[in-house]
């Protein structure tokens, strides 16, 4: 009985524990000295809590330009194409939403940029095209939206610079994960979750049997 009892916790369970959650999409929170322009951080760095440079370098930036939430954000090439990472906990089936700002250092001039999303086996890829408009003061930043499913207990969710000048890339901030659809349990499951309410059931019938006699 104690083993039907928690096979039933288990799967009538909304969520399980996240020891891992997604953190610090906004990138606030970090080691930042030029809090008002930028800091170059190279592979292997882990100053913005919760983040890895997984490849190249990037721009951490300060006050240099406007964010798209709070006061920092990144330049996504610095003195090379860079990459950030960061794993956090999902369930596996379970499909996400990725929703992130996206516009570009505009000091290198008006070409295009592209930005790879990675999450699992998934990816995509972004485009920003920044015009005359663009400015330190109001960067226009563009909402964008990835989907992915889970394979995984966890998952590493990687943003990574395809194309941009030394020092001039896309710029990325306001970085959110969001649940929208639970895994839909196998067929084995079922059939283990309807054998086990069958033996409550059971057990039920013969509890009240027993006290009828």
């Amino acid at each position: 009985m104690k083993k039907i009892f928690a096979l039933l916790a288990v799967i009538s369970a909304p969520g399980m524990v996240h020891a891992a959650a997604f953190q610090n999409g906004s990138f606030e929170s970090g080691s930042l000295s030029n809090t008002g322009t930028f800091d170059t951080l190279y592979a292997g760095s882990t100053a913005i809590t919760g983040w890895t440079v997984t490849g190249g370098n990037i721009d951490y930036i300060g006050g240099l330009w406007q964010a798209a939430d709070g006061s920092r954000s990144l330049d996504m090439v610095g003195n090379s194409l860079g990459s950030i990472a960061q794993t956090f906990d999902t369930t596996a089936g379970a499909q996400y939403k990725v929703d992130f700002a996206l516009s570009s250092n505009i000091a290198g001039g008006l070409s295009q940029k592209i930005l790879r999303v990675v999450a699992g086996n998934e990816f995509d890829d972004y485009t920003y095209l920044p015009t005359g408009l663009n400015a330190n003061n109001n960067m226009l930043w563009a909402e964008n939206s990835f989907t992915f499913t889970a394979d995984a207990a966890t998952t590493m969710l990687s943003f990574q610079a395809i194309n941009g000048l030394c020092c001039y890339g896309a710029a990325l901030d306001n970085v959110r994960v969001t649940q929208i659809a639970a895994p839909v349990p196998e067929p084995e499951t079922y059939a283990m979750m309807l054998a086990g309410l069958g033996l409550l059931g059971y057990m039920g019938r013969r509890r009240r049997h027993r006290a009828a006699a």
